[in-house]
């Protein structure tokens, strides 16, 4: 039977530029990522979003909205990761290198879709028009997508 792990995913976005961050280490080290991870123990969703990306990168969430649900399922992995992503759109503070992440700052028009995960360029499209969307990945070895699902949707739970 498959373990459900619930996990958050926060992009900022201003304007035409986004904040990503380069995993340092752990699940995803080496790639461009938004910031985020697992919900502690008592905390809600969007309390874990706002203290990850404290966390990873120094700064605090003042505005954001909820753009999309996706899970990624893995072959050799019983656990599917729901993850609750987040658009940042206002933050208090200067972002930060942390030992978790290093933060840099994109044009739409540039964002490193190459050193990202391979669904990035699916949803993230969606993400930077400012559309919902809930989807399913599914992936053999981490790195190639064999199948997935994606759809806009007119609001999220």
């Amino acid at each position: 039977m498959p373990i459900k792990k619930i996990l958050t995913l926060c992009i900022v976005h201003q304007g035409d530029r986004v904040l990503l961050g380069m995993k340092k280490r752990g699940f995803g080290e080496g790639r461009w990522n938004g910031f985020g991870g697992k919900i502690e123990e008592g905390e809600d969703i969007e309390s874990a979003m706002k203290r990850e990306l404290q966390e990873e990168a120094g700064i605090i969430v003042s505005d954001f909205e909820k753009r999309g649900i996706l899970e990624f399922v893995y072959e050799d992995d019983d656990t599917i990761m729901e993850t609750h992503l987040f658009c940042v759109k206002e933050f208090e503070g200067e972002p930060v290198e942390t030992e978790e992440m290093k933060p840099q700052w994109f044009s739409k028009a540039a964002v490193p879709f190459e050193e990202m995960w391979p669904d990035d360029k699916h949803w993230f499209p969606l993400f930077l028009e400012g559309k919902c969307f809930e989807g399913i990945f599914r992936f053999k070895d981490k790195s190639i997508i064999t199948d997935y699902t994606l759809k806009e949707v007119d609001s999220l739970p």
